[in-house]
């Protein structure tokens, strides 16, 4: 033979060890670039809640240092408000500027001068008011207009302001990494997946050759390179599919995520700038204040601070709420499945009568027919918590003009499939939303209901997780059904698919 049986097995062999060894590599690189994208976006979270607490901390410092000055200066007990709130504060504000700073070791920080500075500034601040309220604003205004407690407050100034600034820097760089390293696993992947499709490839010529030569065998040798035809597609279109969530996940960080902190950073400008007209009243020096310093002053407590520190706020509180959702879909693949028997009906009719009294008080109903397809081998947390996230989604976004009508079907959907269709007469969706829905941080429709986006997304990757896939069909105005398919028995699915 021209070809001998050695020299095939040879080709083979050499063949499998090439795409084992690639394999390995692709695993290998994977798993080093997920845990660096991990560290990374861990120090990104402690990076966010030191410059948090540091802003916070300037925040609460203005406010009373101005009350202070503000009472001193004009002798009017309102001003006491922000000062008492501030001061009161303060201490729980220290607490956390340490606990973030010692959560984290990338950025250094004088915290015990910082802390001493903040002791003699508190002093002269009390010190000052005490004097007031004893009547002796003169007194209490030669130290207030005494340079000491102006340099105290600037040396403060200037370290969190140098700290914020080297958070930013190490915020941007730590974007900038967890961006890299996306696009590093991205085209590694690609790379691979070109070798192994080369691997196959190669491997493909060699059967033929020796195809030629054992006709006898020829049919099972054609069946096998059709099965293996199907399953390069199959892995083929799950790498696909892995480097869309990828870019979708990097995506997410590099855009939403920063958008929060763009906002914090620019409210922070405003408040500096709104700190200037506070400054031009409370340090007139020996000239009495103008009325347009006093209607500068009034108008920036008043409303400018306010609204500042209500944006950041706001702005902190959603990047938290992003990281959150983020942190939880990743839990998700992470957790590991639980293969076990479960009654389809009867955990459908748990789900149904967690949310019995909101669908009846309308007048509405729920309607479970499942016919015989009612048992499968799956993981029963993932399943209450799909299922869980449906029907509170059908209960939210009920017509305003008919009562809620809730069904559930199921049936056989073939080679081991179980179709679930759970369909609602509730407001719909538009046809240009149907994939929208299931993208994180993404909505449709009228927004008035509370949420961030994250449901859809989360049953969607739930649903995968069981090997399976979620769709809907709808229209706008006129309910919507969304499409389950799974596979009946859980563990066969994962042994059959290496998972």
């Amino acid at each position: 033979m021209p070809f001998s049986n050695t020299k095939f097995a040879r080709s083979s062999l050499l063949m499998l060890l090439v795409g084992a060894a690639v394999l390995a590599a692709i695993v290998t690189a994977s798993f080093i670039l997920s845990r660096m994208t991990q560290s990374y976006f861990n120090d990104v979270v402690k990076l966010r809640d030191l410059r948090s607490a540091s802003s916070d901390m300037m925040l609460y410092l203005r406010a009373a240092e101005s009350g202070q000055r503000g009472y001193v200066l004009t002798r009017d007990n309102a001003f006491l408000t922000p000062y008492t709130a501030a001061t009161e504060g303060m201490n729980r504000q220290r607490e956390r500027l340490r606990k973030s700073y010692a959560s984290q070791s990338v950025v250094t920080f004088p915290l015990d001068q910082f802390e001493a500075l903040l002791d003699k500034k508190l002093e002269e601040m009390k010190s000052t008011v005490d004097l007031a309220r004893d009547g002796q604003f003169d007194a209490a205004a030669d130290i207030v207009r005494n340079s000491s407690g102006r340099e105290i407050m600037d040396q403060m100034s200037a370290q969190l302001v140098t700290m914020v600034r080297d958070l930013d820097r190490r915020l941007n760089s730590g974007i900038q990494d967890l961006r890299d390293t996306a696009d590093a696993l991205q085209w590694f992947t690609l790379g691979g997946g070109i070798v192994i499709m080369l691997v196959v490839g190669g491997a493909i010529v060699v059967v033929a050759q020796h195809v030629r030569e054992l006709s006898r065998a020829h049919r099972a040798v054609e069946e096998l390179n059709t099965g293996l035809e199907e399953r390069v597609t199959e892995r083929t279109e799950d790498l696909i599919q892995a480097n869309r969530e990828i870019q979708r996940y990097a995506y997410i960080v590099s855009h939403d995520l920063r958008a929060p902190l763009v906002n914090i950073m620019g409210f922070t400008s405003e408040l500096d700038q709104t700190l200037k007209s506070i400054r031009a009243y409370v340090l007139a020096g020996d000239r009495p204040p103008s009325e347009e310093d006093i209607r500068q002053a009034r108008l920036a407590v008043e409303e400018d601070l306010p609204e500042a520190i209500g944006f950041i706020r706001s702005s902190t509180k959603k990047m938290d709420g992003l990281i959150n959702a983020i942190l939880k879909i990743s839990r998700d693949g992470r957790r590991e499945l639980k293969p076990e028997p479960v009654d389809l009906k009867d955990l459908m009719e748990a789900t149904a009568n967690s949310i019995n009294h909101q669908v009846t008080e309308g007048g509405g109903a729920v309607t479970i027919a499942l016919g015989g397809a009612s048992r499968l081998i799956t993981d029963r947390f993932s399943l209450e918590q799909i299922f869980g996230n449906l029907f509170d989604n059908a209960v939210k976004y009920k017509h305003p003009d008919r009562a809620l009508s809730l069904t559930v079907r199921a049936q056989p959907a073939g080679r081991g499939m179980l179709r679930i269709e759970v369909t609602d007469n509730g407001r719909g969706i538009a046809p240009e939303d149907h994939e929208r829905i299931f993208e994180l941080f993404r909505r449709s429709g009228l927004q008035d209901s509370p949420g961030e986006g994250i449901g859809l997304a989360h049953v969607r990757s739930l649903v995968r997780n069981l090997g399976g896939e979620i769709t809907v069909q709808s229209t706008l105005g006129s309910g919507s059904t969304f499409i389950i398919r799974l596979p009946t028995d859980l563990s066969q699915y994962v042994r059959s698919n290496g998972s």
